[in-house]
């Protein structure tokens, strides 16, 4: 795993690794530090470079200006992984490349011409749930816990705003505020953007319930907090994403729902449900704060349950 904070451990990004060019590795470094601001997409940036250089080295391609695009290609040709996932090293590759082209280390892109694999989707694999299966999910949390509070704060402002986890994640205590006499939410989505939505009235209820079952009127700071010691108080640290992630399998688990769910799915459910009952695509891609009406029918699900009605009239 990469240190993404230490310049030298990005030196392996690049074959440059095995060349004394100390311009081209610099240069890498900038492109993790300085130009790409997402954590995730660093992680896997670097990973995709990482591989690259590997391949490289065995290879006995040891300087980054020798990278031909039949090189490029011959590495993608034998990943053996997943479309997206390919297009998604390849993509990486071509940043990578075109950052150094920029800066003079290159002349030529050499992945610019080499083409992926096709992939095309036209609906999202998110599991989703039910309308009924998120009651019934919401119902077996304990309400007498400022945990089971919280937990259901959470899922509340995943179903309700269709917010993804790491903006769940982020939030403060001031992104809760009321504005035209509702309750309100601001979301911290990727890329920095702020995202406002006002709030279902069940999410309401629920962060005025949390928020005052937890004593956090007032208070600044992280909105939903780790929770520590056997007591399962509130610490003052927020909650990763993977908390995040094992609380809705305990919960999913608890209330009896065998569909192996994640934090996505929450999203997905509420934009289906959105659109189920009457709503609207363009407006469910500006409540999903999507650049693209294509990327919010991915999470359209409405289809799922012609097919289940569909299929009983196989009458054998």
């Amino acid at each position: 795993m990469f240190d993404l904070v230490r310049p030298d451990t990005l030196a392996p990004a690049l074959p440059s690794l095995y060349a004394p060019d100390v311009a081209s590795r610099r240069r890498t470094v900038e492109f993790f530090t300085a130009h790409i601001r997402n954590a995730n997409t660093r992680k896997a940036y670097a990973q995709a470079g990482a591989d690259f250089s590997r391949w490289c080295g065995r290879h006995r391609i040891v300087d980054v200006r020798s990278v031909e695009p039949v090189h490029v290609a011959a590495y993608i040709e034998q990943l053996s992984l997943a479309p997206q996932t390919v297009k998604q090293r390849l993509a990486a590759l071509r940043a990578l490349f075109d950052w150094l082209v920029v800066g003079q280390v290159l002349p030529v892109n050499p992945a610019a011409s080499v083409r992926g694999p096709r992939h095309s989707v036209k609906v999202g694999k998110t599991p989703v749930l039910s309308a009924q299966e998120v009651r019934d999910l919401i119902a077996a949390i304990e309400t007498d816990t400022v945990i089971g509070l919280r937990d259901r704060a959470i899922i509340g402002v995943m179903v309700y705003t269709f917010a993804r986890v790491g903006a769940v994640t982020r939030m403060q205590l001031e992104d809760v505020y009321v504005q035209r006499r509702r309750l309100w939410v601001r979301l911290h989505e990727k890329g920095g953007k702020l995202h406002d939505m006002p709030c279902h009235h069940n999410l309401e209820d629920w962060l005025h319930d949390y928020i005052d079952g937890a004593d956090l009127a007032g208070v600044t700071g992280i909105l939903f907090r780790s929770a520590k010691g056997p007591t399962a108080t509130l610490s003052d640290r927020p909650m990763s994403q993977a908390d995040v992630y094992r609380m809705v399998g305990r919960r999913a688990n608890a209330a009896g729902i065998e569909t192996l769910i994640g934090c996505h799915s929450f999203r997905a459910t509420g934009i289906t449900e959105y659109l189920r009952n009457g709503g609207k695509l363009e407006i469910a891609q500006q409540m999903a704060n999507h650049e693209s009406a294509r990327t919010t029918g991915l999470y359209d699900r409405r289809g799922d349950q012609v097919k289940l009605d569909e299929v009983e009239r196989i009458a054998i």
